[in-house]
This record gives C-alpha cells, sequence and structure tokens, in this order.
C-alpha cells in the first residue's frame, strides 16, 4: 500500500466519533460514525480505494472531471464514489470528498445526534473546513 493509502486511512478514523469496523472481510476497514458508513477501503487489481458517500448530481460530475473516481463499487452507484488512491487525485481533492463523505452522514443523523457532535466538536472538525492538519497533509503531496 502507498503512503496516501496510510494518510487517507488515518484521516477518516480521526474524523469525530469515526469507528472502523471489520463486517465484510479483515482487509476491508469500514468507517462508521454513530452506526452510520462513510467510507470502505478496499483494493481492486492491486490498487487501494476508497468508497464514499457523495450527493448524486456531485458524484457525477466527480467521475466527469476526475478519471480515478467511478461509481460505487458493490455499493449503490448514485450515492457512492470509488476512488482509487493511486495519486493522480490531489490530496485536497480526496480529503475534500473525505470531509463530504461524512458531512452527508452526520447531516443524516437524527437531530440528537447531530446536535451532540456540534456541541462536543468544532464546525471545522466535523464539516471538513480547512484545518491546519488538513493543510500539512496536502503540503505532504
Amino acid at each position: 500500500m502507498t503512503g496516501l493509502f496510510y494518510d487517507v486511512k488515518a484521516y477518516l478514523k480521526a474524523k469525530p466519533e469515526a469507528r472502523e469496523e471489520y463486517p465484510f472481510k479483515p482487509d476491508v476497514p469500514v468507517f462508521k460514525v454513530y452506526g452510520k458508513m462513510f467510507a470502505l477501503i478496499t483494493e481492486q487489481q492491486g490498487i487501494p480505494t476508497v468508497n464514499l458517500k457523495c450527493d448524486p448530481d456531485h458524484a457525477i460530475e466527480l467521475r466527469s472531471i476526475f478519471e480515478s473516481v467511478k461509481p460505487g463499487y458493490h455499493m449503490n452507484k448514485k450515492h457512492w464514489n470509488t476512488v482509487s488512491l493511486d495519486g493522480s487525485l490531489p490530496i485536497g481533492e480526496v480529503i475534500r470528498m473525505v470531509d463530504h463523505s461524512y458531512t452527508l452522514v452526520v447531516n443524516g443523523l437524527t437531530k440528537k445526534d447531530r446536535e451532540s457532535l456540534e456541541l462536543r466538536y468544532s464546525s471545522s472538525d466535523l464539516y471538513g473546513l480547512m484545518s491546519g492538519s488538513k493543510e500539512a497533509m496536502i503540503e505532504k503531496y
């Protein structure tokens, strides 16, 4: 696996209240917040990939712009993208896609759960406004 794979995995794990689980296979981590999946990492033809939730219209846009963004593999192709972590996408774009996925899931939580998160974490941690740790990761690539 590449350094990008490990950096993306670490970023997923660092999202507020994120949990790493292995419901499918021991080598396929699934990342959830309050029991709802926002990412899944796997490998396709030797290339690490991450499946991320996405607004349907935005998913189509991203697929038309980036060759390494495809409809979600083994997922609802309307709401999920599979993103190749082959280095062809700028890390900032991958981070933005992770933040978008996480935000969609958080916004879909019950009001009580969402407000609980909003009371305990900053907007930038929850909703992905650029923070120092993200900027440091972007500079690395």
